[in-house]
C-alpha cells in the first residue's frame, strides 16, 4: 500500500502544529474501502443478474481464482496477507492459494448459522445499471464478511505504511526548521545494519563530534506500552513521538533518553533542547508558519 506525497506532508504538518494526524489516514481507508466495495458489490450484481446464484463454486471461481494477484485472493478467501503470514510463516503464491481452504469453513458456517437461525433473513438489494438484484441471508453474510475482511486488511496497512512513510521526513523537516547542517545528521533510507547491536531497520541518526544519536519516532497513542520496550530495545537516544504519557515520559528521563512529544502545545520546540543538550548547531524556533513548513516539505519531497 502507498500513501501520496501529499498526505505525507499533511500529516507532518498536523503533527508540527499540534493536531491529530489520524484523520488523514482515516480519510485514506475509507476512500480505498467504499472503492474497493463498489467494485465488489458491481461484480457480485452482474454474476446474480446472469442468473448465477452465489454459491460455493462460483464465489471460488470469481474470487479465489488463481489469476488473481495475492492481495485479492487473499481477501476474498477471508483472511489478509498478514493473517496469512502469521499463520503459515510465509505469503508465496502457493502458500495464499492453499489457505483458501479456510474459505470452505466459512461458507460452511454461514450455512449453519443460516439453518439454524431460519426465523433471521437478510437480503442485500444491488442496483446496478438500472437493474436490481437481491442476495440471501447466506450470500449476503459472505459479501458482508469480505467486506469486514478488506477493511481490516486495509486498516492495518495503511497505518503501518503512513509511518514508514512520515517518519524520515518528519526528521528530515525538523532538523530543517532548526536549520541543522547536513553533516550532522544521517538520512540514510532503512537499511538494516549488522553493526549495530540489534540488526533491524535503522530510522535516523543525529551526529555531533563523532557520537551517532539513535533517534526513535513512534506515532502512537497515548501510553502505548510498546513505546518503551522499543526505546530499550534498541538503545534509542533520542524519543520523538505523536503523544506521550507522564510514565512515557518518566521511562525516557529514567533511561537518559531525549523525548519530544509532538502533540503538546509547541512541542516541536522541545526538538531544540534536545539538540542544545547532544551540542548540535541549531537556529532557534520561536514559532513555525503553515507557509514555512510548505517550502520545506515541496523541497524533500520534490
Amino acid at each position: 500500500m502507498t500513501i501520496s506525497e501529499q498526505t505525507i506532508k499533511n500529516i507532518i504538518c498536523r503533527l508540527l502544529f499540534s493536531k491529530d494526524y489520524r484523520i488523514e489516514i482515516v480519510n485514506l481507508i475509507n476512500a480505498e474501502f467504499l472503492q474497493f466495495a463498489i467494485e465488489f458489490f458491481s461484480r457480485v450484481a452482474i454474476a446474480k443478474y446472469e442468473s448465477h446464484d452465489i454459491t460455493i463454486e462460483w464465489y471460488k471461481k470469481t474470487f479465489l481464482n488463481e489469476s488473481l494477484n495475492l492481495d485479492e485472493i487473499a481477501v476474498n478467501s477471508g483472511l489478509n496477507k498478514k493473517t496469512i503470514s502469521n499463520m503459515y510463516g510465509s505469503t508465496t503464491r502457493n502458500i495464499v492459494i492453499d489457505a483458501n481452504e479456510h474459505f470452505d469453513k466459512l461458507y460452511n458456517t454461514i450455512q449453519e448459522l443460516t439453518d439454524e437461525h431460519g426465523e433471521i433473513d437478510i437480503k442485500l438489494n444491488i442496483e446496478f445499471n438500472n437493474v436490481s438484484v437481491k442476495l440471501n441471508i447466506s450470500e449476503s453474510l459472505l459479501v458482508i464478511n469480505t467486506l469486514a475482511v478488506k477493511r481490516a486488511a486495509l486498516r492495518g496497512g495503511l497505518w503501518s505504511t503512513a509511518g514508514k512513510n512520515v517518519e524520515k521526513y518528519l526528521m528530515l523537516t525538523l532538523c530543517e526548521l532548526f536549520k541543522v547542517p547536513n553533516e550532522n545528521y544521517n538520512a540514510t533510507q532503512f537499511v538494516k545494519d549488522k553493526g549495530k547491536k540489534v540488526d533491524r531497520e535503522v530510522d535516523f541518526y543525529l551526529l555531533s563530534g563523532g557520537i551517532e544519536y539513535l533517534c526513535e519516532i513512534k506515532l502512537m497513542g497515548k501510553g502505548n506500552p510498546e513505546s518503551a520496550d522499543a526505546i530499550i530495545a534498541r538503545d534509542t537516544n533520542v524519543f520523538i513521538a505523536d503523544t506521550l504519557s507522564q510514565q512515557n515520559k518518566n521511562q525516557c528521563d529514567s533511561l537518559g533518553i531525549h523525548w519530544v512529544c509532538l502533540r503538546e502545545p509547541h512541542g516541536y520546540k522541545r526538538f531544540g533542547y534536545v539538540l542544545e543538550k547532544l551540542d548540535i548547531p541549531h537556529t532557534k524556533v520561536n514559532n513555525v508558519s503553515e507557509q514555512s513548513l510548505v517550502n520545506i516539505l515541496n523541497n524533500l519531497l520534490k
